[in-house]
C-alpha cells in the first residue's frame, strides 16, 4: 500500500519593515553603549596605571621614607635633657656668655618605692657626698622625724582626736599638723650631723612633683663624689649621674641684668611662663630664658635635644644628636660698656659727697651708633646706703622702665611743633621776659636772656620762647597777669609730634619690658606751657635716646637694637652667618627739612656758646641739648609726693655734620630746695664728659 504523502500548509506571515527612525535610535543606543564601554575601560586602565605608579613610588622610589614614617608612628621615642644654649658675643666678637660643664647627681623616684627604702638611700648618700644641710629648716627636719617614727607620731594623737577624725569633724591634714606641732625639741636633738645630712637629702629626693627628676647636688660636685656615685649606681636605686651645663657670664656683673637669666635644671619652666612655653612645644622641665635677652632670643639660643629610640629591652638608642643653640652677636661693645659702668659708679659715689644730694642716687647713660640705632653701651647705676657709705648696684633695666621729667632737652621737638603750626617763624626774635598768668606764679627762663631768636633760644635754653610758641599753638590770647585759655587740642598737637621723635611711645627696643612713661590728664593752659619745656609728661631714658637719634638722622626714627647678627653654631666659632639685623626706620617726622636743619643748628649752638659748652670736647664737633627739670618725690615712703628736686638730662650727637654717635645721660634728683643753698651737682656733666671721651678713645 503506497504511503500517503502528507503535506502541511504553513501560513506565511508577512514581516513589517522596521521604521527608519527606530533603526536610527537603536544605532545611537548601540553607539552610546560602545562609547561608555570604552570610557569605562579607559578609566579602569587609568586607575590601574595610577595604582601601579603609586605602588612603584611607595615600594621603590619612597621606600625609605615610608619605612621611616611607619617607624615614627609605631616606635617610642624620648628626648634628652635641654641642650646647651647658643653663645653670646659682643660687636667685636668677644665672647660674653658661654656654657660650662656641670656634674649632676640626681634622683628619679621608682614606682612603688617604700619610704623606708628612700630613708636608707638618703643615709647611704650622706656618707658619699657633702650637702649644705644647714639649709634644712625645722619643718623639714620634723617631717623626716615623722617618717622615721611613725608609731611615736601616732601616739601623739589623743583618742578623742582620732574619734573626731572618724566623725569627720577634723581631716587628716589636721592630724598631721598636730603630729608635727607636738614633736619636742628633745626629740629633734637626738639627730646628729649625719642624720641632718640624710634628712636634707631625703627632703631633696621628695621635693616637687613625684615624677620629676630631683637634683640632689649640681653645685660643687667633686670629681671623687661623681666617680663614687657613678661606680655604685647599681646599689643606689633611683640615683643617677650626668653632665649638664651652666651659663657662664665671662664679664661678671657688667651688663649682667640685660643679658638676663635662664631657669634652673631643678625647677624647669617658671609657673608664670608655663603657658607661653608649653604652647611652643616645650616640656615643663626644660631650661629656658626667663628674663631680658635670654628670654627675648630664646628661639635663637635654645638648642635641639638628643632624640632616643626606646628599644625592646628598655634601653635607649641615640637616633638624632642634639645641637647647641645659635650663637648671637650683640651691638654692645663690652670694652666701652665696662668703662661706662665704671664712670657711673665712680661719679655717683663722688656726687654723694656733695651738698644737696640727699635724694640723688642714680644715673643713666646710653651710647648708640647714630645711623643704625645699634646700642653700643647702656648702663644705669644706683647708690644704696650701707653703713657710713654707699654701695653702687646695677640699675640698667631702669633705662626702659624708669620714666623721668626730662626738662629742656625736649625743646627740639617743641620747636618743630611751632614751625609746623606757624606758631614760630625761622629767625623770629622774642624778648625773654617772664610770662604771668592770673593767680599763678610767673614763669621765666633760668635767667633773663634778652632778645633771642629760634636758634639762640635753643642755645641758651629760653623757656619763655617756648611758652609763647605754645600759646600760639593753642590759639591763646596772652596778657600779663590775665587769665589764659588755650585749645585743648594743642596737647594732642604736641604729643603727636613728640611721638614721631619717640617720646611717649614704645621705642621698639628688642627687650620685652618697656614703659611708656606718664601722660598728664589735665589740659590747663599753664600745663601746656609746662609741656613745651619738658615739665609735664615723663619719658624713659631709652625714649630720650631715640629722640636725639631722630634729630641726628634728620627726622628718621630708628628702632634701637641690641641684636646684631646670628650665626649657626660650629666648632670653629663665628664663621657661618645665618642672619643680620638691618636698621629699621619706624617713621619719619612730619616736617620740612628746613625746620629740622634749624633745630640742628640750634643744637650745635648749645655746644658752642650755649648751656652745653664743656660737656663734650669741642674737637669732636658735637651738637646737643641740656635739660633741667623740677621733679617731685616721696621722701618718707608714705605714698605722698612731698619734696621738690632738680633733675638733669643731656642728649647729644657727633660730629654735627656727619653724625656717627649719640649720647644720652640722665641724673634725676641731683639737688633739692629744702635748704638755702642753691648748689646743684655737675655730676651729669662730668659723666657725659668722661663717657664721651671713652668712646672717642676707642672709635677715633
Amino acid at each position: 500500500m503506497a504511503k500517503k504523502k502528507i503535506t502541511k500548509n504553513y501560513k506565511r506571515t508577512s514581516r513589517k519593515p522596521i521604521n527608519k527612525s527606530v533603526r536610527r535610535n537603536l544605532q545611537k543606543i548601540s553607539e552610546k553603549i560602545e562609547k561608555r564601554y570604552y570610557v569605562l575601560m579607559g578609566l579602569i586602565i587609568l586607575a590601574i596605571t595610577i595604582l601601579g605608579i603609586s605602588l612603584f613610588q611607595t615600594q621603590i622610589m619612597k621606600n625609605d621614607y615610608y619605612k621611616k614614617k611607619v617607624v615614627s608612628l609605631t616606635e617610642k621615642t624620648v628626648y634628652g635633657e635641654s641642650s646647651p644654649r647658643g653663645r653670646i658675643y659682643d660687636r667685636n666678637h668677644q665672647l660674653i656668655v658661654t656654657n660650662k660643664p656641670q656634674k649632676v647627681i640626681y634622683y628619679k623616684k621608682k614606682t612603688r618605692v617604700k619610704t623606708s627604702d628612700e630613708i636608707a638611700l638618703a643615709y647611704k648618700l650622706s656618707d658619699m657626698i657633702s650637702v649644705p644641710f644647714e639649709n634644712l629648716n625645722e619643718t623639714n627636719l620634723k617631717e623626716f622625724w615623722l617618717k622615721n617614727h611613725s608609731k611615736e607620731a601616732k601616739a601623739k594623737i589623743t583618742e578623742e582626736e582620732w574619734k573626731k577624725l572618724e566623725e569627720r569633724k577634723i581631716d587628716s591634714n589636721t592630724i598631721e599638723k598636730y603630729k608635727t606641732e607636738r614633736i619636742t625639741k628633745e626629740e629633734l636633738d637626738t639627730y646628729n650631723e649625719k642624720d641632718k645630712k640624710a634628712a636634707y637629702i631625703y627632703y631633696l629626693m621628695n621635693k616637687g612633683y613625684s615624677y620629676q627628676e630631683k637634683i640632689i647636688k649640681n653645685d660643687g660636685v667633686t670629681d671623687s663624689e661623681y666617680a663614687l656615685i657613678s661606680e655604685n649606681i647599681s646599689t643606689l636605686e633611683g640615683i643617677g649621674t650626668r653632665l649638664d651645663w651652666e651659663r657662664d657670664y665671662l664679664y661678671g656683673d657688667s651688663f649682667r641684668s640685660i643679658l638676663g637669666n635662664i631657669s634652673s635644671s631643678e625647677n624647669g619652666i617658671p609657673k608664670e611662663l608655663k603657658n607661653t612655653y608649653l604652647k611652643k612645644g616645650y616640656s615643663l622641665n626644660d631650661r629656658v630664658g626667663i628674663s631680658y635677652l635670654e628670654y627675648q632670643y630664646e628661639d635663637l639660643l635654645k638648642g635641639t635635644k638628643n632624640k632616643y629610640r626606646v628599644l625592646a629591652d628598655g634601653t635607649y638608642k641615640l637616633i638624632e644628636e642634639g645641637t647647641r643653640g645659635n650663637d648671637i652677636v650683640l651691638s654692645i661693645d663690652m670694652n666701652l660698656q665696662k668703662q661706662v659702668e665704671e664712670v657711673l659708679t665712680q661719679q655717683i659715689i663722688e656726687a654723694k659727697k656733695e651738698p644737696n644730694t640727699e635724694y640723688y642716687n642714680r644715673s643713666f647713660a646710653i651710647i648708640t651708633e647714630a645711623k643704625t640705632g645699634e646700642i653700643l653701651a647702656m648702663a644705669g647705676k644706683q647708690a644704696i646706703k650701707e653703713g657710713d657709705g654707699y654701695r653702687v648696684v646695677d640699675y640698667t633695666p631702669g633705662i626702659m622702665t624708669s620714666p623721668v621729667v626730662i626738662g629742656s632737652a625736649v625743646k627740639g621737638a617743641s620747636q618743630i611743633v611751632g614751625y609746623n603750626t606757624g606758631a614760630v617763624r625761622i629767625g623770629e626774635y622774642r624778648d625773654d621776659s617772664c610770662i604771668k598768668i592770673a593767680a599763678t606764679p610767673q614763669k621765666c627762663s633760668w635767667r633773663y636772656l634778652g632778645r633771642v631768636n629760634d636758634v639762640s633760644a635753643l642755645a641758651l635754653s629760653s623757656n619763655t620762647y617756648q611758652f609763647r610758641t605754645a600759646i600760639n599753638v593753642g590759639h591763646g590770647n596772652y596778657a600779663y597777669n590775665k587769665g589764659l585759655k588755650v585749645e585743648e587740642s594743642a596737647f594732642d598737637t604736641y604729643r603727636n609730634t613728640f611721638a614721631e621723635f619717640g617720646l611717649g611711645v614704645k621705642t621698639g627696643i628688642d627687650l620685652s619690658t618697656e614703659s611708656l612713661g606718664f601722660k598728664g590728664k589735665e589740659r590747663k593752659a599753664g600745663l601746656l606751657l609746662d609741656f613745651s619745656i619738658g615739665q609735664y609728661d615723663t619719658y624713659t631714658p631709652i625714649q630720650l635716646s631715640q629722640y636725639i637719634g631722630t634729630i641726628a638722622n634728620n627726622g628718621s626714627r630708628l628702632k634701637p637694637t641690641l641684636l646684631k647678627e646670628v650665626y649657626v653654631p660650629t666648632k670653629n666659632g663665628l664663621v657661618d652667618l645665618k642672619s643680620k639685623v638691618n636698621p629699621t626706620v619706624l617713621n619719619k617726622v612730619n616736617t620740612e627739612e628746613k625746620y629740622m636743619t634749624k633745630v640742628k643748628e640750634g643744637f650745635r649752638a648749645v655746644m658752642t656758646y650755649g648751656t652745653g659748652s664743656g660737656y663734650i670736647d669741642p674737637a669732636y664737633n658735637p651738637a646737643g641739648k641740656t635739660g633741667t627739670s623740677e621733679s617731685f618725690i616721696d621722701t618718707d615712703g608714705d605714698g605722698k609726693i612731698d619734696t621738690e628736686t632738680i633733675s638733669n638730662t643731656f642728649v647729644s650727637y657727633a660730629p654735627f655734620d656727619d653724625p656717627k654717635v649719640t649720647f644720652t645721660v640722665i641724673s634725676p634728683d641731683i639737688s633739692h630746695r629744702l635748704t638755702k643753698s642753691t648748689y646743684s651737682s655737675a655730676v651729669n656733666k662730668r659723666i657725659t664728659r668722661e663717657i664721651s671721651q671713652k668712646y672717642f678713645d676707642i672709635y677715633k
